[in-house]
């Protein structure tokens, strides 16, 4: 039976490699889907692979207009708001803290931390009472990685954001977790690959994939069946916590 049927979710980092993976399996669970990101040619290149059932809009995560706005065209789009993904995130670049550009930290930050605030602070009103909202971490919230230190902190930070909005949506029963994958064999991962390597991608994944128990980076996926039953009502007893999807990495 398909678990989601007559839910509506949002979906920022829409046109991204877990976005879309996500809600395409969110559609096959029976869901509807609004997709937000910040490239039109890339929402409508995903709009299209998907099919019915999908919306989507441009904005930028890092400003209160265009939450706000998000949050409301979903509603007007579907009438509801059932599951919020709260996935949009950036990686910055790979340099000491010393040496690390204070305008890129900035953006990590304005990016994976005002976001995914802005994202709760607007969203959560639109909800449906029993909803859930599922927050992007890391294991890089959960364990400090030399070099990266702006990705590290925002998805530390995001953790926090996480327990307390939980609590605070707890009397409407919406639940709120994060997800903290390992390594995903994504184009963000190509990106820190060639940043802790340059010139060498290659030997800097299979460096981070010794790294991990089970030998691999996740595949999006693997990472999007868990949204998708943080998303569902298999997981209607489990809120406040962090979800660790990393293939043994911190065992």
């Amino acid at each position: 039976m398909k678990r989601l049927v007559g839910k509506v979710a949002i979906i920022t980092g829409g046109a991204g490699s877990i976005g879309k993976t996500t809600a395409k399996q969110f559609l096959n669970e029976g869901a509807k889907v609004f997709l937000v990101d910040m490239s039109k040619e890339a929402l409508q290149k995903v709009a299209d692979e998907l099919g019915e059932n999908v919306a989507y809009t441009v904005a930028d995560v890092t400003k209160a207009a265009d939450v706000e706005r998000y949050a409301k065209e979903a509603v007007d789009k579907f009438g509801k708001v059932d599951i919020f993904f709260n996935n949009a995130g950036i990686e910055g670049v790979v340099k000491p803290i010393i040496d690390y550009p204070e305008d890129i930290f900035d953006k990590v930050m304005a990016v994976n931390v005002k976001g995914m605030w802005l994202g709760c602070k607007y969203v959560l009103p639109q909800m449906n009472d029993g909803g859930s909202m599922i927050i992007t971490s890391s294991v890089a919230g959960i364990a400090g990685t030399p070099g990266v230190s702006a990705y590290v902190t925002s998805k530390h930070a995001v953790i926090g954001l996480m327990r307390t909005a939980a609590l605070e949506a707890a009397s409407r029963k919406i639940r709120v977790n994060t997800i903290n994958p390992s390594p995903v064999d994504n184009r963000m991962m190509r990106s820190l690959e060639d940043g802790f390597a340059p010139g060498h991608s290659t030997e800097a994944k299979k460096g981070m994939e010794s790294g991990i128990p089970l030998g691999r980076y996740a595949q999006p996926e693997e990472i999007a069946d868990l949204v998708v039953f943080l998303s569902s009502d298999e997981s209607k007893f489990i809120t406040g916590t962090v979800q660790v999807i990393a293939g043994g990495m911190g065992a």
